[in-house]
This record gives C-alpha cells, sequence and structure tokens, in this order.
C-alpha cells in the first residue's frame, strides 16, 4: 500500500502545495531576529526517489533571506518534501524504513520502487530512526506527545500508527508532525 503513494504524482504535488503555505506562513512572519521583511532565497535540491512525473519546481526548497542590511538571516521553513539535508525525498525515507521493519525477502523485493536504493543507506536511516531521531533535541517533545508512547524498534512504523486515516492520510500527519526536523537550525530552536 505506501509503495503507490512513493510512486503517485499526484500525492507529491500535494506536499508541494503543503509546502507552499508553510512558506507563506514564515514569510508573513518576517524575520525571527529582527523583524525584517523576508525575501525569497530558494534553493536547488536534487532529491532523490520522486515519481516521474514531477515539476521542476518541486525540486526547489523554499527558504527566504532578512533583507534588512546587517541581518541577512537565513529562514528555512519546514518541509513536507525533505527530511532536513538528507539527498532522498521524506516520503522515501519514512516509508522505506516502515516497509523495511521486520525485513523479509519479499519486503526487499516490494522496495524496488526506489531504484538504486543502497543497503547502507537503508541501514543509515534505521539508524537514524533507531538513536538521531530519538536522542536528538525534538525527540523529549515527540515523545511525550505521542499516546500511547511508539516502540523506539518498530519507528516509524510505531509513529505512523498514531495518526488516523488511510496511508496517506497518516504520511502526511508524520511529515506534518516532524516538521521542526526539516525547517533549518531556527526550526529547533523553536522548540
Amino acid at each position: 500500500m505506501y509503495q503507490n503513494i512513493l510512486a503517485d504524482a499526484k500525492f507529491h504535488e500535494q506536499l508541494f502545495v503543503f509546502d507552499q503555505d508553510l512558506s507563506a506562513t514564515a514569510r508573513a512572519a518576517g524575520c525571527r531576529r529582527c523583524s525584517g521583511v523576508l525575501h525569497s532565497a530558494r534553493y536547488h535540491r536534487k532529491p532523490r526517489g520522486g515519481p516521474l512525473g514531477l515539476s521542476a519546481a518541486y525540486r526547489q526548497r523554499f527558504s527566504f533571506c532578512c533583507a534588512m542590511d546587517g541581518c541577512r538571516k537565513r529562514a528555512t521553513p519546514p518541509s513536507l518534501r525533505f527530511l532536513g539535508r538528507k539527498v532522498y525525498l521524506a516520503t522515501v525515507v519514512t516509508l522505506i524504513s516502515a516497509m523495511l521493519h521486520g525485513t523479509t525477502p519479499f519486503r526487499l523485493a516490494r522496495l524496488s520502487v526506489v531504484p538504486g536504493l543502497d543497503r547502507r543507506t537503508l541501514a543509515r536511516w534505521r539508524a537514524w530512526w533507531r538513536s538521531t531521531f530519538t536522542e536528538g533535541a525534538f525527540a523529549p517533545i515527540a515523545m511525550a506527545t505521542v499516546v500511547p508512547p511508539v516502540d523506539i524498534d518498530r519507528l516509524p512504523v510505531s509513529l505512523l500508527e498514531r495518526f488516523a486515516g488511510g496511508p496517506a492520510e497518516k504520511l502526511i500527519g508524520l511529515l506534518r508532525f516532524l516538521g521542526p526536523l526539516t525547517g533549518g537550525t531556527a526550526a529547533m530552536r523553536a522548540l
């Protein structure tokens, strides 16, 4: 069921629209340091793992730069498409990691939806969910928010299960929840 989401260009374009909304909110708020006006300072990403047919604009990461001389502070809003500095799209990192839980040859065969995915990359993602995600500044807040507590050994599946709806709605809920991890250092300092 999750592999269908990974291959669905319409779903990914919907995430782009959500990112546009988050971007507009961040821009309207102004600079966190000096309250100055924010100018667009998008940067190009080369995301891996996305479906065919995504627009060129999809590869642009929304970001802003303060217009005030002497400040020029960058503001990068949260994103549902990008998981921090990871090369693969957030949907890929999340869903492939979820599909890896209890790895079997059958499950590994289903991962062919993302060509060129190396086992070492998969191991890094599993390590990220089990250590970096659970030990970072975001972890205590995330764990306190989710009831019943998530099973660390089953991440991200145990976190996906906490959100209501079908697979797409659960994934969108989780990506919104992970927003503070995706929006640059300012988002993490806001915690």
